[in-house]
């Protein structure tokens, strides 16, 4: 009889139910990164299961499903291509300790793996992990797993890219290389996700079902605020041919209306674009999708092989309308590229959604009037809204590190608390956030004029430049025109 194979449940943490601004949004993807590491155990022998925790209501579930689960080691691996994941939230945390606590008691071996485990690994080892995984997980997960199949108490000294329970403190093995040959991967594991229930999520809410895909890894540009525990600054890119045998095999197996690229900045260049949207048609396949990248990168060829590709939307780093503030990011662009770029999308009919940060160190309120003021101009077709949020290894987590107090990371992604002294208070920075959304959704609502739509708010932005003063956190500090910096 052959020998049965070991079997391994596979989990991450994020629960939507669980950050209601995403919740209200509805927009739930299944955990990528984590079923790329399912096929990988899948091609080594292993038996997989998986629980998504994506709309799971609560980590009860994940105990039901440990414990009706015969497998003996547990993954803790989380979505490392989803952005909320990557924001490193309080709630993110208390829940994967939590899993790796009940995993733990029922005698499980126990692996975690996600940004904020690898900046601090001491809290999920202190609730019982047996390893966490530092990097990405592709090719040390499933060496660490074989090596607990061949004996649960083996040592884990000689495998790379773990950290380990040390006396005293944590030790850590060797680097692990990055994985370069993107094509050698296989396709995720898609087949263990529940299809149905992200349909059912998704289709009441906005017509359509979505899904996430990804090309590449990194992100080779150095904006100073932007944390890279997991890929660093190097940018690995499938062919594309790979990507649209992926997009055939999705169409065929899970028919999404909508493919969500979640890649820092997909399509370097427009060359790999183009090249893509021919194997698209060589594959015979055709699904509109939303990528993101940066106003530098919207080039006249990029965008049309775009289009040409099936691009409907593009979301951009565009951060701030001041210049000075794009200077001290270390961002690399001109606020005279965004205008170019949100231009040059809207003439091929794709939609620009915009990215803006607040409260980055040094911003005064002019800075932010001139934010606005590229919004009432440009008028992008969307815009996400955050605060500056200093995390571990940026050059911005190292210029502000001094100020930062016991609570260093965010509850959940509507927080915008902030954790340095910024200019303003955070709740001054929600009332700017909450103008501009109410502005955006205003251009397209309304069908009134530039210029009628404005009025509509004028008085609001005066109240609110009457009240800044109040908010500044240098109650001292000169009018809107000379605030104090951080």
């Amino acid at each position: 009889m052959p020998a049965r194979k070991t079997r391994i449940l596979l989990a991450h943490a994020y629960y939507l139910v669980h950050d209601a601004k995403q919740w209200r949004k509805m927009k739930p993807y299944p955990p990528l990164a984590t079923l790329f590491v399912a096929s990988v155990l899948r091609e080594r022998g292993f038996e997989v299961e998986l629980f998504d925790a994506m709309l799971a209501r609560s980590e009860a579930e994940f105990v039901r499903a440990l414990d009706a689960s015969e497998a003996s080691i547990v993954g803790i691996l989380e979505d490392n291509f989803n952005f909320l994941t990557k924001m490193c939230t309080t709630k993110n945390r208390e829940a994967a300790l939590a899993m790796v606590a009940a995993a733990h008691a029922r005698g499980r071996r126990v692996a975690v793996n996600g940004s904020d485990a690898t900046d601090h690994p001491e809290p999920y080892l202190s609730a019982g992990a047996d390893a966490v995984v530092l990097g990405e997980a592709d090719a040390t997960f499933p060496e660490l797993a074989a090596a607990w199949a061949r004996d649960p108490g083996a040592g884990l000294d000689a495998i790379p890219g773990l950290a380990l329970p040390g006396e005293p403190g944590v030790r850590r093995t060797p680097v692990r290389a990055f994985v370069e040959s993107l094509d050698a991967l296989p396709f995720p594991a898609w087949d263990l996700v529940d299809v149905a229930q992200y349909r059912a999520a998704w289709t009441p809410a906005h017509g359509r079902m979505s899904w996430n895909i990804v090309t590449t890894r990194g992100c080779p540009f150095h904006c100073n605020w932007c944390a890279k525990p997991l890929y660093g600054t190097r940018y690995a890119q499938r062919s594309p041919a790979n990507v649209a045998r992926e997009v055939r095999h999705l169409a065929e197996t899970v028919n999404p209306d909508h493919l969500w690229f979640a890649d820092d900045i997909f399509g370097l260049s427009p060359r790999w674009i183009e090249s893509y949207a021919e194997a698209l048609a060589k594959e015979g396949v055709r699904i509109p999708f939303t990528v993101q990248s940066r106003v530098d990168l919207m080039t006249p060829s990029a965008v049309a092989a775009l289009r040409h590709a099936g691009a409907e939307e593009v979301w951009m780093g565009v951060e701030s309308g001041a210049q000075k503030i794009l200077d001290a990011m270390d961002k690399g662009t001109r606020v005279v590229q965004t205008r170019d770029a949100t231009a040059l999308l809207r003439q091929h009919g794709i939609r620009a959604a915009w990215f803006l940060q607040l409260g980055y160190p040094g911003e005064t309120f002019e800075d932010i009037l001139a934010t606005r003021d590229l919004v009432r101009e440009e008028r992008p077709d969307d815009i996400g809204v955050s605060v500056a949020y200093p995390l571990p290894g940026t050059l911005f987590h190292e210029r502000v590190k001094e100020q930062l107090g016991a609570r260093t990371n965010w509850s959940d992604s509507d927080d915008l608390a902030m954790m340095f002294r910024g200019t303003y208070e955070g709740a001054f920075y929600k009332s700017v956030r909450d103008l501009l959304h109410e502005e955006v959704a205003a251009f397209s609502a309304t069908g009134n004029a530039a210029g009628e739509t404005h009025a509509l708010f004028d008085a609001r932005w005066a109240d609110l430049e009457r009240s800044e003063a109040s908010f500044r956190t240098e109650k001292h500090a000169a009018g809107p025109s000379g605030l104090a910096r951080a």
